[in-house]
């Protein structure tokens, strides 16, 4: 006789390991910073770039955690590098673009280029998870990454933190903007095509 297991609609969300609740945590924290952008843009308000800003370096605590706790405990899983990806995309791609919009950087040319800055950052995880799961056949562990890590987008955060303390956000940007053929472009926002460039790149960079 043929025994059906009883259905359990919340199944996955107890198969979850603590290394997978920081990793959402990490996804939780770019999030927020997104809406704290939309609420900037609401109010003019530059407490809000301060906040946003830093709920990505907490985001960056959390996706530091979630790995060693996860290698201190010993359980992985593909769900979990899944998991820490997507939650990367989020803190590290899409939120930081959102910031550098949100402080001025909303011409065509500006959009343009935090869009092939934010499609940099995933490709560059996509290769990443494709090159962890070839080596994990082989029984190794990844040596290196290809690219700087999508993380090192902080870098950009932390420069528009500063920005914003300095009143240079909006039409006072630093390096000004410049038209062609009748689009905005703000120079600045070029900062952001060389942080995702270097992400696709072969650049090697030992992992630590």
């Amino acid at each position: 006789m043929k025994i059906h297991k009883l259905h359990k609609p919340f199944s996955m969300i107890r198969e979850f390991h603590l290394s997978d609740w920081l990793t959402l945590a990490n996804a939780v924290c770019g999030t927020g910073a997104m809406f704290s952008m939309l609420t900037y843009l609401q109010t003019t308000d530059v407490s809000h770039i301060y906040f946003a800003c830093g709920m990505l370096f907490a985001a960056l605590i959390f996706d530091i955690l979630d790995g060693r706790i996860a290698r201190w405990r010993q359980k992985t899983s593909g769900m979990g590098r899944e998991l820490d990806s997507l939650a990367d995309v989020i803190s590290f791609g899409v939120a930081p673009a959102m910031i550098g919009y949100g402080c001025g950087m909303q011409g065509l040319y500006d959009r343009i280029i935090l869009t092939y800055f934010v499609a940099c950052g995933v490709s560059r995880l996509a290769r990443y998870n494709v090159t962890a799961e070839a080596l994990s056949e082989a029984g190794g562990k990844v040596k290196y990454f290809e690219g700087t890590p999508i993380p090192t987008s902080l870098l950009l955060v932390l420069l528009m933190s500063w920005a914003a303390s300095q009143g240079a956000v909006g039409e006072s940007l630093w390096f000004g903007q410049v038209v062609i053929a009748g689009f905005t472009l703000h120079p600045i926002v070029l900062l952001f095509a060389i942080s995702g460039s270097l992400m696709v790149s072969r650049i090697r960079f030992p992992k630590l």
